[in-house]
């Protein structure tokens, strides 16, 4: 980490809080939502920042612990009665708004592909689609919200899109760190996600980018 040019770590740490506010702004501004996440964000940066994820020869790998915990969390939110509640009064306009932010994370991603800490399979340049969904989420606003051109259909296949284009790039990531269980990048493994300020990838980011689908995903179906 030392070789890598000090400006993709401020990027990817701006990228980050920009996440959490546009969230935070999806929440209405809720205050034990924001002190969750960042509480949540500081565990992770000091755990990073210390190097305990560096440790891969473990069973269960410790990277897992930035990405499943928090993914127990939302499966919590989708089948409690608060959770519910709290999904229920979520700006859907600020949720699609919010993944506008993937275009900026694939560029760090590519970053650090050129730079050796991850594969380039993890990349637009491999098999990481995901920058359309950053792509097109301002299209979608637009006509979906502040024109009405497209329906509840539509907005529903968008989501559910976005979710397999997000699911296939966390397949290649998991898969891709040096663990056991190392299926990809044997030549230039992930090892971004180990290091301070990329861990927040796994732990934060991607968690909020996925539960903004599967919340408006739910509000969709509920009209």
């Amino acid at each position: 980490m030392e070789n890598l040019p000090i400006y993709v770590n401020i990027s990817f740490i701006v990228i980050t809080f920009l996440t959490i506010y546009l969230f935070y702004r999806a929440t209405q501004r809720s205050q034990k939502a924001l002190w969750v996440i960042l509480g949540w964000l500081v565990l992770h940066g000091i755990l990073s920042y210390s190097g305990f994820y560096e440790t891969t020869d473990t069973i269960p790998p410790r990277a897992m612990l930035t990405f499943f915990p928090t993914f127990i969390l939302i499966i919590a939110l989708f089948n409690t009665s608060s959770g519910k509640a709290f999904i229920d009064s979520l700006d859907e306009k600020a949720l699609t708004i919010l993944h506008t932010i993937r275009i900026p994370v694939e560029i760090v991603l590519l970053l650090l592909f050129l730079n050796g800490l991850l594969p380039e399979i993890m990349t637009f340049e491999g098999r990481n689609f995901d920058i359309l969904a950053g792509l097109t989420a301002p299209f979608v606003y637009y006509l979906g919200y502040v024109k009405n051109k497209i329906g509840k259909n539509g907005l529903l296949i968008w989501n559910i899109l976005c979710v397999v284009l997000l699911s296939n790039i966390v397949f290649y990531a998991l898969f891709s760190i040096e663990t056991p269980f190392q299926q990809f990048g044997l030549d230039q493994p992930n090892r971004a996600i180990l290091y301070f300020p990329f861990a927040w990838l796994p732990a934060v980011v991607v968690p909020i980018v996925f539960f903004s689908h599967f919340a408006t995903i739910r509000k969709l179906l509920n009209r």
